[in-house]
């Protein structure tokens, strides 16, 4: 069996996961992602007991019960960057004996939940109403970077995308790749439902300009107007199109909900952040459980 040498599965001393300092026993089969730290403990005092915590740099990890299920936490900070981290250190401290540094017999397969805040695209989905991503858009070029990529991509999605942004030849391929059906289900009732756009940074890349001018100025436009067999860009954010992708490649089931702060169109932003976190805790937990 395959051995994974020691410079491409990093270990600390007590063989957890080098960044998530995680290992098997310490995760739960449901599993919520958040960028930000200080969301971890907002998510976690809901829960009835915690079993479990610990933290590396911006990587914080509590795991409890809530409602009789077992959930953990875990903070990713911003960016598809971290989310490579994340994702692929998860599924090594489940699925890869890290003592033999041998791939599992027996395979864990996660249920991933990423509850975030984000920018609405659409006028007609207010600050804070929810949105439940059915794809990830990603303009980042995460994933490009990784085998069968291309199998499950929504090529069609894709190439419309492509035509109608008239996409610039310098950027990263944009990538389109679906949630988890059985994920997305638990929320249609509750959430607006579209695609998400997930970008490599904050300002240029989603349309913003303080000294620096964007490339694609009209980014938001032509995100907003675009319209696939009535499907809608609905929402702005960073993480999700990596989340989808390597959660697809490694067979983990993946959704992400989110919290509209902003509405980019009518240029509203929400009064009162921490209730709009705690609005899309409440709303969500009971969603993940049941």
């Amino acid at each position: 069996m395959q051995q994974f040498p020691e410079t491409e599965l990093i270990l600390n001393s007590e063989n957890r996961v080098y960044h998530l300092n995680l290992k098997n026993e310490d995760i739960a089969d449901d599993v919520i992602l958040v960028g930000d730290q200080n969301r971890v403990a907002e998510i976690s005092k809901h829960f009835d007991h915690i079993e479990f915590k610990i933290a590396h740099r911006e990587f914080i990890t509590h795991t409890g019960i809530y409602q009789g299920k077992r959930l953990t936490v875990l903070s990713t900070g911003i960016g598809t960057d971290n989310i490579d981290i994340v994702l692929n250190e998860l599924d090594a401290a489940v699925n890869i004996n890290l003592t033999k540094r041998e791939i599992n017999s027996v395979f864990r397969k996660l249920n991933i939940y990423r509850l975030g805040t984000s920018g609405s695209l659409q006028e007609d989905i207010l600050v804070n109403d929810l949105v439940a991503s059915s794809y990830g858009l990603g303009l980042d070029g995460l994933l490009n970077f990784y085998e069968g990529t291309k199998i499950i991509n929504e090529n069609n999605i894709s190439n419309a995308f492509i035509v109608h942004s008239k996409w610039l030849n310098n950027l990263a391929y944009p990538y389109c790749i679906s949630a988890s059906d059985k994920l997305l289900e638990k929320f249609k009732t509750v959430a607006h439902v579209g695609i998400t756009a997930t970008a490599p940074g904050f300002y240029g890349p989603q349309g913003r300009e303080i000294r620096l001018r964007a490339a694609m100025p009209d980014t938001n436009n032509l995100l907003t107007t675009f319209n696939h067999n009535g499907l809608r860009i609905i929402n702005f954010e960073m993480e999700t199109s990596a989340l989808y992708g390597l959660c697809k490649l490694l067979n983990h089931n993946c959704l992400t909900v989110c919290v509209i702060i902003a509405n980019r169109i009518t240029k509203q932003f929400t009064k009162d952040y921490k209730k709009s976190e705690e609005l899309l805790i409440q709303s969500c937990l009971n969603k993940i459980v049941n």
